[in-house]
């Protein structure tokens, strides 16, 4: 059995769920979800397992995904990153700002 035969038993792809993205099977997670809340936001992989009521091996395969397209995903992660910031600078928070005006800032 190959690699990719191992991680399509835990990971799936469909055009119209999640922009394509690769994911967690009958799941809405995808593998940069998993990253993320990995790799950046520091949780353990039997938090994010307990958390999302998921499977140990979906969630190292998602891990395994990611190290074999790092690149890509690390592309995505970037791409989404860049693309909330700029959201924030067009579009910049009421409440922020009323938040500023009320404590004289």
């Amino acid at each position: 059995m190959t690699q990719s035969a191992d991680l399509s038993q835990h990971l799936e792809v469909t055009a119209n769920i999640r922009a394509g993205r690769p994911r967690l099977h009958g799941t809405r997670i995808t593998v940069d979800d998993i990253v993320i809340l990995h790799l950046r936001l520091g949780n353990s992989l039997e938090q994010i397992v307990g958390k999302y009521n998921l499977s140990p091996a979906s969630v190292h395969a998602a891990l395994a995904y990611y190290y074999d397209h790092k690149a890509e995903i690390d592309k995505q992660i970037a791409a989404d990153d860049a693309y909330i910031e700029a959201f924030k600078r067009n579009h910049p928070s009421l409440l922020r700002e009323k938040l500023q005006v009320n404590n004289g800032a």
